[in-house]
């Protein structure tokens, strides 16, 4: 369970900016160190034996007293066997949260000058799969749920019946000023069982669900919500009018996917990218920008390993990108020591 915010001090336990994150971590060992701390506050715990006995060695590993085994901060997390310098995974991770777009896999690439478009990619795809906090609370009150898709225009059956498209639902809280919470999730079909799975994982019980008049609403929401319905035909409204929350959602999280990704997207990977688009929107009032860096990785230390070829097979519906060419270098680190002042060279 992570600390509540208020425990929390800016500038002490997690950067307040983006030059105090440069400063702080302008080196790799810090990093290391950082990520060490926010994994075993009280201490290590051995992933092996669970002993907390043991002494760190030389090169900032942990010795298990018990069974002797070396342990670093970043083995079994995202971060397991990198070769991409912490420096360089700390400032992307400060972009990815902070920045209002996002980032995408060429403009990491570029920023950070690696060597392939892999690397980014999958450095941006390790950090997506811990946005989801395990055990998060589910929407509640008024929550106003459709269905969108993705893709443009497909010869076939129009509407909800669509070939060729990803469905999603899209789920809002909404409230006195505006709107809350947001959840949004691929679903395979339109059906009452289908959407009755995504309200059990996004929407707490007894909440007052608002959709339009698709028919399979009612048996979705039966014994579980309060559920209330509205025919957009029979209304005389638009769609957005009758659902203005969820609507406004669909139409941000489209415009962002063809914007920031330029429409890139996997259909097999489109869930991992709503994923970071519903981690920013929903701490869009935090009162600390850091605080998100701070929540990312906490959240990636506790995450598992996720390898390349394990992201690769999730959407091997499309072709792997052409290898880099010439000799495969390690990523350059941001840790560039004390540099003199080339400009009064």
């Amino acid at each position: 369970m992570d600390p509540p915010s208020a425990s929390l001090v800016a500038g002490q336990e997690y950067p307040r900016s983006y030059a105090e994150l440069r400063a702080w971590f302008d080196q790799d060992w810090k990093c290391l160190d950082y990520l060490d701390w926010l994994r075993w506050p009280d201490g290590p715990a051995c992933p092996g034996c669970g002993s907390t006995r043991g002494w760190r060695l030389t090169d900032a590993r942990w010795l298990c007293a018990a069974c002797k085994r070396k342990v670093s901060a970043t083995a079994g997390t995202i971060f397991d066997k990198t070769r991409t310098p912490l420096t360089v995974w700390f400032a992307v991770g400060w972009l990815l949260v902070n920045s209002k777009t996002g980032v995408s896999a060429t403009q990491v690439r570029r920023e950070m000058e690696l060597g392939s478009i892999q690397t980014a990619w999958a450095m941006l795809h390790r950090y997506r799969t811990v946005m989801v906090r395990p055990g998060r609370d589910r929407l509640r009150g008024d929550v106003e749920v459709d269905e969108s898709f993705l893709g443009g225009p497909e010869p076939g059956v129009p509407g909800r019946g669509a070939l060729g498209k990803v469905l999603f639902a899209g789920a809002v809280e909404v409230e006195e000023r505006g709107f809350g919470r947001a959840r949004l999730g691929v679903i395979p079909d339109a059906s009452a069982a289908s959407l009755a799975a995504f309200l059990e994982a996004n929407v707490e019980p007894g909440s007052c669900v608002v959709t339009d008049g698709w028919s399979a609403y009612p048996a979705a929401t039966r014994n579980r919500y309060t559920h209330k319905g509205t025919s957009v035909a029979a209304s005389g409204l638009q769609a957005h009018e009758v659902l203005p929350a969820v609507h406004r959602v669909f139409s941000l999280v489209k415009r962002w996917l063809m914007g920031t990704m330029q429409g890139s997207v996997s259909p097999e990977h489109v869930q991992a990218y709503f994923d970071e688009w519903v981690f920013r929107f929903n701490r869009r009032h935090s009162r600390s920008r850091g605080l998100l860096f701070y929540r990312l990785m906490r959240q990636a230390v506790g995450g598992d390993p996720v390898t390349y070829r394990d992201l690769r097979r999730a959407g091997r519906r499309r072709p792997a990108p052409p290898p880099a060419r010439g000799a495969r270098q390690l990523p350059p680190s941001l840790d560039v020591g004390r540099p003199e002042l080339p400009w009064r060279a």
